[in-house]
């Protein structure tokens, strides 16, 4: 709750010095001098809305989750991790299994 508010109050900062900056610039472009800088006061509720705003995101941020591996095998068992294949065999006998047994590799081998 306090880490909404600060964002919320971080927010209305923001967005009164963008305002404030929308003000004073185009009161120096009616005045014909557009070339003079902002004034001290926007750029420092800039600034501070912008420490309010990096304030408010770390109160309000979750907790941090722990990423080793000793927490992850925590929230899994022993099938999880043990489901795939052991030894996975690529080599097919598609060559061997339609032959008569009188010719082909293994026929000649035998004989």
């Amino acid at each position: 709750m306090l880490g909404q508010l600060i964002l919320g109050v971080a927010m209305v900062a923001l967005f009164h010095a963008a305002f404030s900056t929308y003000e004073h610039l185009s009161h120096l472009k009616a005045l014909g001098r557009p070339e003079t800088s902002l004034p001290s006061s926007i750029v420092l509720e800039s600034l501070l809305a912008l420490f309010l705003g990096i304030i408010g995101a770390c109160v309000k941020a979750p907790a941090l989750k722990e990423i080793t591996w000793a927490s992850e095998m925590k929230t899994r068992t022993i099938d999880d991790m043990d489901a795939r294949m052991g030894f996975a065999n690529f080599v097919t006998r598609g060559r061997v299994l339609g032959q008569d047994g009188k010719s082909g590799p293994l026929a000649t081998a035998k004989s």
